[in-house]
């Protein structure tokens, strides 16, 4: 269904690539590290919005695992020199208030560091992948989202700009709006597709959440 279409009670939003800048941060991080550990730029690809232990493991399997995550997450940290805000990220959170959470793939202690770097308001609900089980493309954070919302799952919408990050809402039960701020359109399955936050605005009244084409 398109977003446009209905009225949500909460908007659940990814965080990187959505709510903020942050590619070259992260970019300059993972490049570090797989010159560190003689990981290829293939061996990345297409790993967007996967969670960072998940990803290591990946690549360099189980055994390898434990000191390769503790050091990309000390790169990644030290790394958020640059990090802003999307182009309308900082009006949808003003407007939505306590209707909206952050779900990111990010530990704690990273989402902490780039929100306070990008100077981004912060939203009352902030769900990391410290607080779940299982990452994206799993649904798990998104349905933290929407209890820590105190709402149903099916009554969220859920703001993205990864293909993992859109299957995971999928899995959740949630309508999708993608930003093409990091994917090309044609790879995002999603109810509606725009360039970024600026291409909407949200409103609140007596019915719920409405987004609309700005």
């Amino acid at each position: 269904m398109s977003p446009f279409d209905r009225a949500y009670a909460a908007v659940v939003f990814d965080m990187d690539g959505t709510l903020i800048i942050s590619e070259p941060a992260i970019i300059r991080a993972w490049t570090t590290w797989a010159i560190e550990y003689g990981v290829t730029a293939e061996q990345l690809r297409g790993f967007h919005g996967t969670p960072t232990a998940d990803v290591v493991r990946i690549v360099l399997g189980d055994d390898r695992a434990a000191d390769a995550i503790e050091r990309i997450n000390a790169l990644e940290l030290a790394e958020v020199d640059g990090i802003v805000p999307v182009p309308g990220s900082s009006a949808a959170l003003g407007v939505l208030a306590d209707r909206a959470a952050i779900a990111t793939s990010c530990t704690r202690p990273l989402a902490d560091a780039r929100l306070g770097a990008s100077g981004l308001p912060r939203p009352a609900h902030l769900v990391t992948v410290d607080d779940v089980q299982r990452g994206k493309p799993a649904p798990d954070i998104f349905l933290a989202a929407a209890a820590r919302l105190g709402v149903p799952a099916a009554d969220c919408l859920v703001v993205e700009d990864a293909v993992t990050g859109l299957a995971a809402a999928d899995a959740a039960g949630m309508d999708t709006l993608a930003v093409t701020t990091t994917t090309p359109a044609e790879q995002l399955s999603a109810g509606a597709v725009v360039a970024d936050l600026a291409a909407v605005r949200f409103e609140v009244g007596p019915e719920g959440v409405r987004v609309r084409p700005a």
